[in-house]
């Protein structure tokens, strides 16, 4: 089994959760069920933010021209229902079932067509930021997935690949330790570590460091999120097996 990681960050007016997430930086949107088959796709998604954000949210998925996860550029002629599961003050719970039309494209059934059956889904989407992993038997064609990824996306999104390994070594090295950081979150980390952004108090803010790393503020605020949300993890890691280590002696 193989684990593929990327991230696709969408321009403005190309995707309106994407839209809605960067007007409140922080709300998230995670799955926690995602199946597909040829035609139909369903999905179960968690929110949490501010009562305000997530009424924006529900609005985005509830009145959408067309489903939130289509990656066609205008309203496709496909069938949506959304509805609400449950609804807290800080946190929304939707169910989506989307049947597709030919003009239809999603990560899911570009997924199938090149990795086929059985793929398993988890999504996270954050600001402009939508980060997908995979779980696929690894006998598909990845370069034909992001080929045709990439020509469905066309100028709305960007995409950047975090990672790919096979599961057995995927979450992490033979200590059990977390994985790699990706090459964009390393060179943002150093970047950000180069020029006093993790000083006390800060050198650079992050405006400043996107500026000169040349990237949108967005993008590497959430790259940093990402590397130090896999250094804690980590470190966490690590001090559990230094203490399994000591507790077996």
């Amino acid at each position: 089994m193989r684990e593929l990681v990327f991230a696709l960050e969408y321009e403005p007016g190309c995707n309106r959760v994407a839209d809605v997430l960067a007007s409140h930086p922080d709300t998230r949107v995670r799955s926690l069920s995602l199946h597909a088959t040829a035609e139909r796709l369903w999905r179960v998604d968690h929110a949490t933010g501010t009562p305000e954000a997530l009424d924006a949210v529900e609005d985005a998925f509830l009145t959408g021209d067309y489903y939130a996860d289509c990656l066609a550029t205008e309203d496709c002629g496909a069938t949506q229902t959304t509805r609400v599961l449950d609804r807290a003050d800080d946190t929304l719970v939707l169910y989506s079932d989307w049947e597709r039309t030919p003009a239809c494209a999603s990560v899911p059934h570009i997924a199938r067509d090149h990795l086929g059956d059985g793929v398993l889904f988890e999504t996270r989407h954050e600001g402009r930021h939508y980060t997908w992993r995979l779980i696929h038997a690894g006998d598909g064609d990845v370069a034909a997935f992001f080929d045709a990824l990439e020509t469905a996306v066309a100028d709305c999104a960007r995409m950047e690949m975090l990672r790919t390994a096979d599961t057995a070594t995927a979450a992490g090295g033979s200590d059990g330790t977390p994985g790699d950081l990706s090459p964009a979150q390393e060179a943002a980390l150093q970047a950000a570590v180069e020029h006093g952004y993790y000083e006390s108090p800060r050198e650079i803010d992050v405006g400043e460091l996107a500026e000169h790393l040349d990237v949108p503020r967005s993008t590497l605020t959430y790259r940093l999120r990402r590397a130090e949300e896999q250094l804690a993890k980590r470190h966490v890691a690590g001090e559990r097996v230094a203490d399994d280590r000591l507790a077996s002696h």
